[in-house]
């Protein structure tokens, strides 16, 4: 018998795994960073994110790129950062507070396809690593692309397949085991 994909299971699977790994992230959010930063700054850059503006930011797990943006942006923009794992928005809550950026920054508990947004409310959104995890793609593009203003801009990052980048393919079959994730054969995301 041919088992059927369940998206409602997969991100329950997905919430449940990265919650428990939200530990470790925090024990190593310098290294993991420091590594990522580059990064970050690119998307904030291909965004366009200036002072004042506000910034959606899907899938922060642990805070970024939305603390890159919150800094740009300022006391005068807002940053909402959305992940489907309490416990790593915990952490970057932490995080934040530590660089001051707390009252930039709303955290909120959400999967990126069930935002609850109001039209054209954003002037840039961002998506560090995110968007290859997302059963319906299609759902969460169109509720990112809704809630952004006339002119707004996406910038996302996003891994290649596991084989092409060995490093990747570590912490994809890791994770995969974790969170026990649909092989590549049984649905494309």
């Amino acid at each position: 018998m041919a088992s059927t994909f369940d998206p409602n299971q997969f991100k329950t699977d997905q919430r449940q795994g990265w919650n428990s790994v939200a530990q470790g992230w925090k024990e190593w959010w310098q290294p993991i960073e420091r590594g990522s930063q580059k990064l970050s700054r690119r998307l904030v850059e291909l965004a366009e994110i200036k002072p004042g503006q506000r910034v959606l930011d899907i899938a922060t797990g642990i805070g970024e790129p939305a603390m890159t943006a919150a800094k740009v942006v300022g006391t005068g923009g807002r940053v909402l950062a959305t992940d489907i794992s309490e416990q790593m928005l915990a952490v970057a809550k932490q995080r934040s507070t530590s660089l001051g950026l707390r009252n930039i920054i709303e955290f909120r508990e959400s999967d990126a396809e069930n935002l609850d947004l109001l039209n054209s409310s954003f002037d840039a959104a961002l998506c560090r690593w995110g968007l290859m995890l997302m059963p319906n793609l299609y759902t969460a593009i169109s509720k990112i692309y809704n809630s952004l203003k006339s002119g707004g801009r996406l910038a996302a990052a996003v891994w290649a397949d596991a084989p092409k980048v060995p490093i990747i393919n570590l912490a994809t079959r890791v994770i995969g085991e974790q969170v026990q994730l649909p092989s590549r054969n049984s649905k494309s995301l």
